[in-house]
């Protein structure tokens, strides 16, 4: 691997292109703590989707973000010369690409920065000046280390290798002004990627009622706009008081709430590893996707999974009988948050 580029001289203005999933951006954080520890007077801008975005809005690795909206003003070949051209005019002297896909590398030569650096993948080595080459062993690293593993090979190394997510005062005071004083235990049902990856509603209601019942704690729903339906079902199937936020909130407002939680029960989400980024204890309901390289990298997580001959399928929906989670019972997932909560 070349890092001429990165040896030649400090760079003072880095732009990092973001991943495109909340979940994934969470886990890039340690990288990004590495990043700022690496070049502590360097300005470092965030490029991501707008969702993406919100993450880093306030962040100590990020000094401010640029919004790559391919749905809106970056939309067709167009809108990608558009983002380039904003790019250009920044000056930018280093490009770190965390995005996988050869249209970041693309992006960052046409914007003609001068140091271009990210992994090998989607045929985009030609693009870059300073490439990481990914083996197969890379492939089965948790998704942390991965990222973590990136920079290292690059030679930026530092911080603590921890989850990083804050939020402000004020989006704190909004957070209490909704719970009130009270630890809520939260429930997210939903899951942005697809339906495969969702255990089933009336099941998150057993849990949530049978938990509020023993810890005499409310319980808050969270989830996306596309999941309100789901949200709606699970209260009304509950018996005990529901803070319903399910599509209500912006990305910042659900890391304020998720920030002011006693517990977690979910499916694998963005959600999951916005409440591990704020180490907050974690029921994780996998099925369809990988634990070993998506569950959160925190130590207060309880993994619940049944073990099926078709998982993981890495599948958005499920072409069967949906088995990996119509395996997993409500005590299972019960007695996971039980062992948290005592613990």
């Amino acid at each position: 691997m070349s890092k001429t580029c990165l040896t030649s001289q400090q760079p003072q203005r880095i732009v990092v292109r973001g991943t495109n999933w909340i979940g994934d951006a969470v886990m890039t954080t340690p990288a990004l703590s590495a990043l700022r520890a690496c070049y502590p007077e360097a300005e470092i801008v965030m490029l991501a989707n707008p969702l993406v975005a919100e993450l880093f809005r306030v962040h100590p690795a990020i000094d401010r973000v640029m919004v790559y909206d391919r749905k809106g003003r970056h939309k067709g070949v167009g809108g990608f010369l558009t983002m380039a051209n904003e790019l250009r005019r920044e000056k930018f002297d280093l490009a770190v690409l965390l995005q996988n896909a050869i249209e970041a590398a693309l992006l960052a030569f046409v914007a003609r920065i001068p140091c271009r650096a990210g992994y090998t993948t989607d045929g985009r080595r030609l693009l870059l000046n300073a490439p990481v080459t990914v083996t197969a062993a890379d492939k089965l690293l948790h998704h942390t280390d991965y990222y973590l593993q990136l920079l290292g090979r690059l030679g930026i190394e530092g911080g603590d290798g921890r989850l990083c997510l804050t939020i402000d005062e004020q989006e704190q005071a909004w957070a209490e002004s909704i719970l009130g004083d009270e630890r809520v235990i939260a429930v997210n049902p939903g899951a942005a990627y697809g339906s495969a990856k969702r255990w089933i509603p009336e099941r998150f209601a057993e849990v949530a009622d049978q938990l509020a019942a023993r810890y005499q704690s409310r319980i808050l729903l969270t989830g996306g706009p596309g999941e309100s339906e789901i949200g709606q079902d699970i209260a009304a199937a509950m018996n005990h008081d529901v803070i319903n936020m399910v599509g209500q909130t912006t990305v910042r407002q659900v890391m304020a709430l998720l920030a002011n939680s006693r517990l977690l029960v979910t499916n694998d989400s963005g959600p999951m590893h916005v409440a591990s980024a704020f180490d907050i204890p974690i029921v994780a309901v996998f099925g369809s996707t990988d634990h070993t390289t998506t569950c959160p990298a925190s130590e207060r997580v309880r993994i619940v999974r049944k073990e099926t001959d078709c998982a993981p399928c890495l599948l958005r929906q499920c072409p069967t009988d949906h088995r990996c989670m119509t395996a997993i019972e409500a005590s299972d997932v019960i007695e996971a948050a039980c062992e948290l909560l005592e613990k």
